[in-house]
C-alpha cells in the first residue's frame, strides 16, 4: 500500500529545496541538526568502532539522493532511516552476518517480573525517591549514570536503537518502525525489554550501590 505523503512545514520545504539546489549552507544546517542523532543511532546499531564511518557514508548517500526525497516523511526521519540502513549494512558486513532481529536476544535482567510494569514498559509501582543533597549523593548519581551507560552499551542492537529513538530522541512509533524496518508490535517489545533491563539495574543500584 502506498504511504500518503506527509506535508512538511514551509520552512522545511524551503530547506529541502535549498538542499536539492546544492546550497552548502543548507547542508551545514542539516549537519548541525542531525549529526548527533545520526552518531547515536550508528553507535546503537553497529558500535563505536564503525559509527563515524557509517555516518560519513550516510551523509554521502544523503547528498547523492536528496533530489529523490519525496517528502513522504519528515526530513529527520528520512535522514535517520538512511543512517540506520547504512549501520545495519555495515553490521552485516563486519560482524556476524545476521539481521537485527536475530541479534535481539535475552539480556541479563530480562527475566524481571513483568507484573511490575504496564504494557507500555512503564513501572506500575513507584520507585524510591532520591534526594540529592550532598557531594556524596551527587557522586552516587554519576555512578548510577555510568551503570546505565554500561547497560545500554551491552543491550542487543535492536533494543538499544529502539530505546534511544523512543525514550531519548522522542520519535514516534511509526517513525521507529520505518527506521528499524520492524513491526509496531516488535518495536514495543524491543522498548519493553530495554526498559526492564534498565529498571533492574536502577533497582539493584538503589539496593546495593553497585551495578
Amino acid at each position: 500500500m502506498t504511504k500518503t505523503p506527509t506535508p512538511n512545514s514551509p520552512d522545511e520545504q524551503q530547506l529541502i529545496a535549498n538542499l536539492i539546489a546544492g546550497d552548502d549552507r543548507a547542508f551545514c544546517e542539516i549537519i548541525t541538526r542531525f549529526q548527533h542523532i545520526m552518531i547515536t543511532i550508528a553507535r546503537a546499531i553497529c558500535g563505536d568502532t564503525f559509527a563515524d564511518d557509517v555516518v560519513q557514508d550516510a551523509w554521502m548517500a544523503i547528498h547523492k539522493n536528496i533530489c529523490k526525497f519525496e517528502q513522504r516523511s519528515s526530513l529527520k526521519t528520512w535522514v535517520i532511516t538512511i543512517v540506520s540502513n547504512e549501520a545495519k549494512a555495515r553490521l552485516r558486513r563486519e560482524s556476524r552476518k545476521v539481521s537485527l532481529d536475530e541479534l535481539d536476544g535475552e539480556t541479563p535482567g530480562s527475566y524481571l517480573d513483568s507484573t511490575q510494569f504496564g504494557q507500555d514498559g512503564h513501572r506500575i509501582a513507584p520507585t524510591q525517591v532520591w534526594h540529592i543533597e550532598s557531594p556524596e549523593q551527587l557522586l552516587e548519581e554519576k555512578q548510577l549514570q555510568r551503570c546505565i551507560n554500561k547497560t545500554l552499551s551491552i543491550l542487543p542492537p535492536a533494543q538499544k536503537a529502539a530505546f534511544l529513538l523512543r525514550d531519548i530522541e522522542q520519535q514516534s512509533f511509526e517513525d521507529i518502525c520505518e527506521v528499524l524496518q520492524v513491526s509496531a508490535a516488535n518495536v514495543r517489545v524491543l522498548i519493553h525489554r530495554a526498559r526492564l533491563t534498565l529498571m533492574q539495574v536502577i533497582d539493584r543500584y538503589q539496593e546495593t550501590g553497585t551495578c
